[in-house]
């Protein structure tokens, strides 16, 4: 059996294990805020939905990516202009 390149260097291994939990944390963390985000400024705006769209924003960030997030805020900044 030919060992993996990534057991013979000291904590190689528990630092992929960790870069992994880091970039699960950062893609679970990065829809949330910017879910607050954008439920505080159309809480602010007095007429949008912001529910909904604090909701699509958390959707598309755990079910597509950050870009998908991303996607959705700027489409709420250009659909709720004033």
């Amino acid at each position: 059996m030919v060992p993996l390149p990534l057991f013979g260097v000291p904590g190689g291994v528990e630092l992929l294990v960790v870069f992994f939990i880091l970039l699960l944390i950062f893609s679970l963390l990065l829809p949330v805020g910017m879910a607050y985000w954008v439920y505080q400024d159309a809480k602010d705006r007095r007429g949008t939905d912001e529910t909904l769209w604090a909701l699509a924003t958390v959707l598309a960030g755990l079910f597509v990516s950050v870009f998908g997030a991303g996607a959705v805020v700027l489409l709420y900044l250009l659909i709720e202009r004033e």
